[in-house]
């Protein structure tokens, strides 16, 4: 266990911070109190001199899109153990204990009983250099869907009166495709300098469907990768099936929730390798011919790639 987490497991006093653009309303569940800062270095600078004072203080907040990561990665750089949780299971907690008015105080009350309720695990924030990373391939994720929208849009100017507005899709076209080369080469750039990306990517790119892009967004998505078990990881990929059962029912088993960007990379992944990696190929064969959709047929290549890669970072063997 890490310090953090041996420290947060010790910890009986929880504080719940709710983020809104311009302040930060803190609750503190030991001594019910609440404070009230700006959501701004200055206000972050006195939040944390107020958590100071506090023994053994972890804090938890909403993801709220973005405006959390200042004082989360702040507060965790000062070795407070920070929570940021899914915004969706904090209101349907809220609703479950009764909470049914809205304020800020109220809200970082009920992020606060949250925390002493299911004690959630401290975030771990990505370096500096991973999340620039992280932003240039969700960059040319924006660029590859605006192309792929183009292309589409082109195909319907077929008529004399529109070739004005076909040369100007087709000028936006090679904008597009030059923008994403020079997306690629920064991603490339990037990820070749810490040598653990390196190895780890090697490994990954041992792999028929696996390319450069696929393999560092894996990484970044995913850091989890060759450290979690094979249900944890699938879990947190959006690719675990879940049981929907009643009493005699017995519904279909679906997937969903986890992280799209590193599920999105595994689908394509698991497209490429049913055609060319023969055991996936093999594995998507015997599901089509069990009667499984092919959409069906290849989340189960994808969930049984992502496990064969998570075995394969953990044992440091190639493919």
């Amino acid at each position: 266990m890490s310090t953090q987490s041996a420290t947060q497991s010790k910890a009986s006093n929880w504080v719940g911070i709710d983020v809104s653009k311009a302040k930060l309303d803190a609750y503190e569940l030991q001594s019910a109190q609440a404070q009230h800062f700006t959501n701004d270095s200055e206000g972050i600078g006195q939040l944390r001199q107020w958590l100071m004072q506090l023994p053994q203080a972890s804090v938890v907040c909403e993801s709220t899109g973005g405006l959390e990561r200042l004082v989360a990665e702040t507060l965790s750089a000062d070795g407070t153990p920070v929570s940021i949780v899914n915004a969706a299971q904090m209101h349907s907690f809220a609703k479950a204990t009764g909470v049914l008015a809205k304020t800020d105080a109220l809200d970082a009350r009920t992020i606060a009983r949250y925390g002493e309720c299911f004690k959630p695990t401290p975030t771990v924030f990505a370096s500096a250099q991973a999340q620039e990373l992280k932003a240039w391939l969700v960059r040319r994720k924006q660029l590859s869907n605006t192309l792929t929208e183009e292309k589409n849009r082109l195909g319907q100017l077929t008529g004399k009166r529109q070739a004005g507005v076909r040369g100007q899709v087709e000028d936006h076209i090679k904008w597009l495709t030059e923008q994403i080369k020079a997306a690629e080469e920064k991603i490339e750039a990037l990820a070749e300098q810490p040598s653990q990306w390196q190895s780890d990517r090697a490994l990954l790119m041992s792999v028929k469907g696996i390319g450069k892009v696929i393999s560092i967004s894996l990484i970044i998505h995913l850091p989890e990768l060759g450290k979690a078990n094979n249900k944890q990881i699938a879990a947190l990929a959006g690719l675990a099936p879940f049981n929907r059962d009643s009493g005699n029912y017995k519904g279909k088993r679906t997937t969903g929730g986890g992280r799209a960007p590193a599920r999105t990379a595994l689908y394509m992944a698991a497209m490429v390798a049913a055609r060319y990696n023969p055991p996936i190929k093999a594995f998507y064969n015997q599901l089509l011919a069990r009667g499984k959709t092919k959409k069906v047929a290849l989340i189960a290549c994808a969930r049984k790639l992502l496990c064969c890669l998570n075995a394969m970072l953990k044992h440091r063997t190639e493919w």
